[in-house]
């Protein structure tokens, strides 16, 4: 199974559109999504195209292919446009034998990790900078903002297949590989 894994839309129907061309060109079997998926937020710049409906109706297309955990920029009122569930603050996937948290990152990240075991891994976004790091036998990865991306990265999100994850731009161009385990 392949996943693409993304965060930090931002309402961006431009960059949305472009996610969702790497999702089929990628032959994705699910599409997580880690927070912020509709609202820009009050610190953000508007990002490209600024359409929360638009990107609502883009995403409601692949419901039944997506897993999103919240954000500190989602709302309950975001679900009400939205035909797949944004989750709690977090999920637990099984890979293997090992954990796969999934969260956003405003409460839990590399500094405020959650109760984790060796060989267990954190993903998370709201930093919109793209990272892999080791840490007390834990593995700490962030795809990158779709939208937003901070300190000179490119938009961009990660795929994970084989136990290989893999950070691409938004032209599909991978920069960054990681065997977790």
């Amino acid at each position: 199974m392949k996943w693409l894994i993304a965060s930090d839309i931002h309402g961006s129907a431009f960059w949305c559109r472009k996610l969702l061309e790497n999702f089929e060109k990628e032959g994705a079997d699910r599409l997580i999504l880690l927070g912020d998926i509709l609202y820009h937020g009050p610190r953000n710049p508007l990002p490209a195209e600024y359409d929360p409906a638009q990107v609502a109706a883009m995403l409601n297309a692949y419901a039944q292919r997506i897993c999103c955990v919240q954000g500190n920029c989602d709302s309950q009122v975001d679900q009400l446009v939205l035909d797949f569930p944004i989750m709690a603050d977090y999920a637990l996937l099984n890979h293997e034998s090992h954990l796969i948290f999934l969260t956003h990152g405003h409460t839990h990240n590399s500094d405020t990790p959650p109760g984790l075991h060796e060989g267990d891994v954190l993903i998370h976004g709201h930093t919109h900078v793209p990272c892999f790091l080791h840490k007390g036998g834990v593995r700490y990865m962030n795809p990158g903002s779709v939208s937003l991306p901070k300190e000179d990265t490119p938009h961009s999100y990660m795929s994970f297949e084989k136990g290989v994850f893999r950070w691409k731009d938004m032209d599909g161009c991978g920069y960054m590989e990681h065997e977790p385990w």
